[in-house]
């Protein structure tokens, strides 16, 4: 490997890409980044104004490769998750009925140190941390710079620059998200579709305490969100048709903030918008393979899927421990890190989980995202029933904390 520029290339320094890095560099691989953004300006709070529901094993990851401890103080605990299904706006107003959920942290074992369901954090805040780790392990970041192609030759990925230079690795990863060019250069197709909505996010300050509750109510147009972060305050996330998003976008304040009310109700006192809105187009990608000849995607590169469970981030995050530990591990037999026996071994290790996951999300999507009275019963019936049978609710928590199945190292909070 001493002819090549790193050991592995990865294309895209976002969220998934870092943590990536991090994970290889903790496993004594060298690592080289390279994105199309300058480094800094992922930092800025318009860049990204989303937050992030970060499973409990996520963020074990992150305290393994040493970005835990920056973060700490911006993770906002979920003690509870509640689940309401209603007609009309007015987040909660579902507790009258059967058709709720209610999930509690106190309920699950086998977490570690009083772990909660998960944690809330900000992009901006994340993207922070991940950086102040890259620079302090002395990763190589190549950035403003995009990806422009990828050629295979018998021992090495060849990564074109835009400004026409050409890096060397045994392999590539694309992190690049949706629009991933390594994943078109290598002639992987995906599958997906519009829903016809966007995402719609912001972030306020509530008058009275959130007391770590993250709350999901679903409408007929789509679910509403309102999820606690740090400084009492909550990203709300809200689903509406591509028009009304559209409209919301360009509303004025006091018009944005009249919508917002009347979803949210008032069960926390005033509440108070502070920053940009962002209005984000909502669809679902699946590529049709996780690797080609050294080249493996992680995150949105291999599948990008709707923000209704809060899983989008988690899954790259899932991708990213299990590709280090495979790596590690043909590094340490003195395998061809990008030989095609290495790669499947990650990809059938994820594989399963991603495309059920994306699969289930999607239908999440349509059994709750309207008003048919036969599918109303149906799902109210289902909340009613998971919410008395204990055991499935500790599953459900257990999945959504990342706590099922065969787990990499790292989201065990090991080492590699």
């Amino acid at each position: 490997m001493r002819d090549h520029d790193a050991d592995v290339i990865i294309a895209g320094a976002g969220m998934a890409g870092a943590t990536l890095a991090l994970a290889l560099a903790s496993g004594g691989l060298k690592p080289l980044l390279v994105d199309p953004q300058p480094f800094d300006a992922q930092l800025a709070p318009s860049f990204d104004g989303r937050s992030s529901a970060i499973a409990y094993s996520s963020f074990r990851q992150w305290r393994a490769i040493g970005a835990g401890e920056a973060l700490a103080p911006h993770a906002q605990r979920i003690e509870q998750i509640l689940v309401t299904d209603g007609r009309t706006p007015g987040a909660a107003a579902g507790l009258a009925s059967p058709a709720f959920l209610r999930f509690d942290s106190s309920e699950i074992s086998g977490r570690i140190d009083g772990e909660p369901l998960g944690y809330l954090i900000e992009n901006r805040q994340i993207r922070a941390a991940l950086s102040k780790a890259v620079i302090e392990k002395d990763i190589p970041v190549i950035a403003p710079m995009a990806a422009k192609n990828l050629e295979i030759t018998p021992g090495a990925a060849r990564l074109i620059l835009s400004d026409g230079r050409a890096l060397t690795a045994p392999l590539a990863v694309s992190a690049e998200g949706r629009g991933s060019v390594l994943r078109q250069a290598a002639g992987i197709g995906h599958i997906g579709w519009g829903y016809g909505q966007s995402g719609v996010v912001c972030t306020v300050k509530l008058e009275r305490p959130h007391e770590g509750v993250a709350h999901e109510y679903f409408l007929p147009s789509g679910p509403f969100a309102i999820l606690p972060l740090t400084e009492q305050r909550a990203s709300l996330v809200w689903t509406e048709s591509t028009a009304r998003g559209e409209a919301l976008r360009h509303a004025a304040p006091e018009v944005f903030h009249a919508h917002l009310m009347r979803r949210f109700g008032d069960f926390l006192g005033k509440v108070e918008v502070v920053g940009p809105t962002f209005v984000y187009p909502l669809s679902l990608l699946l590529a049709e393979r996780m690797v080609a000849p050294r080249l493996a995607l992680i995150g949105d590169a291999a599948h990008g899927v709707h923000p209704i469970a809060g899983q989008g981030l988690n899954l790259g995050l899932k991708d990213a421990a299990a590709l280090a530990e495979v790596l590690v591990e043909a590094v340490r037999c003195g395998e061809d890190i990008g030989g095609e026996a290495v790669l499947e071994r990650y990809a059938r290790w994820r594989r399963f989980d991603t495309v059920s996951n994306a699969l289930a999300f999607d239908a999440f999507v349509r059994i709750f995202s309207n008003d048919n009275p036969l599918l109303r019963a149906a799902r109210s019936a289902g909340l009613a029933v998971v919410n008395r049978i204990a055991p499935a609710r500790r599953f459900f928590m257990h999945e959504a904390g990342g706590g099922v199945g065969d787990l990499p190292k790292l989201l065990r909070g090991q080492a590699l």
